[in-house]
């Protein structure tokens, strides 16, 4: 049997830019991974689609699965001779038990490698505006975990060092013990008025800061009932917060948005969310089922005097059969047509040039491509301009595997905002809701909903979905401003 390869990754402090390549190259290549609460499972995503997917995730105060049970599943998996990535939030070396992971593995003499990651001590500082370090508010930095282990009824830590030596002091999941924590540094010489910031869930959309001093920050903490995942840091040098911060000015900072997906992959409009300050969620996620393409169809491709295209998807996968199957391009002497801009740009890209749907003349043999997904829903909106032909270039089913995970992300976060992208992504992602127990179509109503374009408001009505908001234009520019410019209620 061949040995196969552990990966043990850091899956960087949340925002999934900030996973280095060489981690997401391993990712990439996984067939198996195993990943913690803290890794952001947006980054399962870039995995193959057959990988398998174990969830190790640990709460305060539970143990999905005890250190040794993941160091066997380690070893088993990799001894399969498969690839296996073990994907934890931060840093692995950092409080991630990387080297008894490690060490079971060596002792097993079964190869491996350790990829660094961004760690949240230092990241979700910056998120906030806050240095670790500077040349005037403090030049050395201590990462601490807040877990203080007495050794014979004394503390494990050097509190007096940290007190009297340290500038500045990271701690991790301190809440917890954020009493403890200010008690020992107050006894130990640290002064009353020291600067004390709790960042939540750093690095992300939902990210929340709370501030106070040594004296104040517990009352404060538990007067906010602020929780854990959260970082806890301690010096004078959180001052600069004031003058530079900078994530939580985005202008979509504080939007949690649920966006319905209709394809396979992440999409643009998710990323521009992203980068302007959102949390976005895609749901839900749809594996690829591929086809035997239908001969009497492609056989007959001159003859169709239009063709329409249902998402740039399916333009992708169209002509990826046209390759496979050997079919030449110039076979196609009808006009082309999107179902959406996105289409019709799509088409461009590939050197063709297209109409959208609203100028197509009704007659004429017309051809509508797409996957079975959009075949389905927009067949409706085509037979309005005559008969047609349909080729299905894939079969999209409901990847539900993904669902617990959609479940923790949704558990992780609070959502306030819903935005449907396409006309197709409205009964898409309804008969997705029905697949589930943990996102009903009440609760979602009770988002603010916003629509790209006229014909995704349109299927929003005729569904019975009311109150949603419409971009001035279809564009993910227009969409962005029109959420900037109305304030979360």
């Amino acid at each position: 049997m061949t040995t196969g390869k552990a990966f043990l990754v850091g899956a960087g402090p949340g925002d999934i830019g900030l996973i280095t390549v060489k981690g997401l190259e391993a990712i990439q290549q996984a067939e198996v991974i195993l990943y913690d609460r803290l890794a952001n499972p947006k980054l399962l995503d870039f995995a193959p689609q057959n990988c398998e997917f174990i969830y190790c995730g640990k709460l305060p105060d539970r143990h999905t699965l005890r250190q040794e049970k993941i160091n066997d599943l380690l070893v088993e998996k990799t001894a399969e001779g498969k690839r296996v990535v073990r994907l934890k939030g931060g840093d692995p070396g950092v409080f991630g038990r990387v080297g008894e992971e490690a060490e079971a593995l060596a002792q097993n003499g079964l190869p491996f490698e350790m990829i660094p990651g961004i760690t949240s001590g230092i990241a979700a500082p910056l998120y906030a505006g806050i240095p670790v370090t500077h040349r005037e508010y403090g030049e050395s930095f201590a990462i601490v975990t807040a877990h203080d282990k007495s050794k014979d009824g004394k503390s494990a830590l050097n509190w007096e060092g940290l007190a009297k030596g340290i500038d500045t002091i990271a701690f991790y999941m301190g809440v917890g013990n954020l009493s403890h924590i200010c008690t020992n540094l107050l006894s130990h010489g640290k002064p009353a008025s020291t600067p004390v910031t709790l960042i939540q869930w750093g690095t992300l959309g939902r990210q929340k800061t709370l501030e106070g001093t040594l004296e104040t920050i517990v009352q404060r903490v538990e007067d906010a009932k602020f929780t854990n995942p959260a970082i806890t840091l301690v010096g004078n040098i959180a001052s600069l917060r004031e003058k530079i911060s900078w994530f939580e000015k985005k202008p979509l900072f504080g939007r949690q948005v649920l966006l319905p997906r209709t394809g396979l992959n992440t999409s643009n409009m998710a990323k521009a969310l992203e980068e302007q300050g959102a949390d976005v969620i895609e749901f839900p996620k749809w594996k690829q089922v591929k086809i035997t393409p239908d001969p009497f169809i492609l056989s007959k491709l001159s003859m169709y005097s239009s063709i329409i295209f249902t998402s740039p998807e399916s333009v992708d996968e169209f002509f990826q059969i046209l390759m496979e199957e050997k079919i030449d391009i110039r076979s196609i002497q009808g006009d082309l047509y999107g179902l959406s801009k996105k289409s019709v740009n799509q088409l461009l890209n590939k050197g063709l040039l297209a109409n959208p749907i609203e100028k197509l003349r009704k007659g004429g043999t017309i051809l509508l491509i797409g996957n079975s997904n959009n075949i389905e829903e927009t067949s409706q909106t085509v037979l309005n301009f005559g008969n047609f032909d349909t080729f299905t270039t894939s079969l999209k089913e409901l990847d539900e595997t993904y669902l617990p995970i959609f479940k923790r992300m949704l558990d992780d976060t609070k959502l306030n905002t819903v935005i449907f992208p396409s006309s197709a992504s409205v009964p898409i992602f309804i008969k997705a809701l029905e697949k589930t127990d943990f996102l009903g179509i009440d609760s979602f109503k009770e988002l603010e909903i916003y629509c790209l374009g006229k014909h995704t408001m349109e299927a929003l009505q005729e569904h019975n979905i009311q109150g949603a908001k419409q971009s001035n234009e279809a564009t993910i520019p227009s969409l962005i401003s029109t959420l900037a410019s109305n304030s979360l209620s």
